[in-house]
């Protein structure tokens, strides 16, 4: 279904011969001029148009693509390549225009899963910091498909794709995290933190410490639903990124000043100082390279353990929460390069030495000489 692409195999058998590198820069004849500019105009995509041929694809029922020998293979291709048109704002909001949003959302009802996660993918892109978008999707009911996609697929890649959709469209969206709210959305990530696919885990507790740091209210409803177990459990994860998610998630829980002395952790306070005792421990026992790498939990673990017992944890009497050089500025390399604008003006305006400009290089030919 892709359109042909351009004749690259001629561009660059062109570029070469007027640039091989033996012969002097030359100016382009009009006649080269001419030919370059045909074959790139000629190739130029008219991206409307092109969204507007795919809109009517998506319009046409399933059963008639699959009768006319179109597959899922060919919609993926086919979303692929809208995908990267919306990826301007631009045209992310001309896609509704054009009628493409509404047959678009039905895509996450298709009955192919790839079909399914690449329609959320595209979503993503649409609506991720694009306010306008996030409220057409809102209109068009987007959310709904969405949460079901991510609560309730058989496949983990549909619901993943289908979460990174939901927390693209919920994010600086007050509407949207109300809605998801109402649609008992925390109770589909307390049930996406149980199972055991890490990238679904880590994605389910990014969107969990998102919605605790915006609205500290919700820290009675996770504390209510069980989470603070369930990330205790997973901040002893063998995933590094999976435990400082929950780590920071734990963080948020710790800092919810309306429950009382342990914030939102409660009875579950001494089991959270026995794991970062064994965070502790762990973090001790790490290789320098293994330090570094361990950054931002030795970070955690120490806030974790201030927040909730008033006092420094034993990573700073140890010097394991900094180590040394971490705090130094990057080395200046930009100096050791490249001159100082000012600098480079004031001391060419003084000198008497003549430095003779060097000409623009040409479109396609080789560098001018030093």
């Amino acid at each position: 279904m892709a359109k042909d692409g351009p004749n690259w195999d001629g561009l660059l058998k062109w570029s070469i011969a007027n640039s091989d590198g033996t012969r002097p820069a030359r100016n382009l004849s009009e006649e080269d001029k001419r030919w370059f500019m045909e074959a790139m105009q000629s190739q130029t995509v008219d991206v409307i148009q092109r969204m507007k041929e795919i809109t009517l694809v998506m319009q046409t029922p399933e059963h008639v693509l699959e009768a006319q020998g179109v597959t899922a293979a060919d919609i993926e291709d086919m979303l692929d390549e809208l995908q990267e048109h919306v990826e301007s704002i631009d045209m992310a909001n001309d896609l509704h225009s054009i009628g493409g949003l509404v047959p678009l959302l039905g895509y996450l009802k298709n009955s192919h899963a790839n079909v399914r996660a690449k329609a959320a993918e595209v979503v993503s892109t649409i609506v991720q910091n694009n306010p306008r978008s996030q409220q057409l999707v809102m209109e068009a009911n987007g959310l709904e498909p969405l949460l079901s996609n991510f609560s309730s697929d058989p496949d983990v890649t549909v619901r993943t794709k289908a979460l990174y959709a939901i927390s693209s469209l919920i994010r600086h969206n007050k509407p949207g995290i109300a809605a998801f709210r109402l649609a008992n959305g925390y109770a589909a990530l307390r049930d996406a933190l149980g199972t055991e696919n890490t990238r679904f885990q880590r994605k389910a507790l990014n969107l969990i410490q998102y919605l605790l740091h915006e609205n500290q209210s919700d820290c009675n409803v996770v504390s209510e639903l069980g989470f603070p177990r369930i990330m205790l459990h997973l901040a002893t994860s063998e995933d590094a990124e999976v435990r400082e998610a929950s780590l920071r998630g734990l963080l948020e829980l710790a800092r919810d000043k309306t429950s009382g002395d342990n914030g939102g952790l409660g009875e579950d306070d001494e089991k959270l100082k026995q794991i970062l005792e064994e965070r502790i421990k762990g973090i001790s026992l790490m290789s320098p390279d293994d330090l570094g790498s361990a950054r931002e939990e030795r970070q955690l673990v120490d806030s974790l353990w201030s927040t909730c017992y008033k006092e420094p944890s034993s990573l700073r009497e140890t010097g394991l929460l900094a180590l040394p050089g971490e705090d130094d500025p990057p080395p200046d390399v930009a100096s050791q390069h490249f001159e100082p604008p000012l600098r480079g003006s004031a001391r060419t305006g003084s000198s008497n030495s003549s430095v003779k400009k060097q000409d623009a290089p040409l479109l396609l030919g080789p560098s001018p000489p030093n």
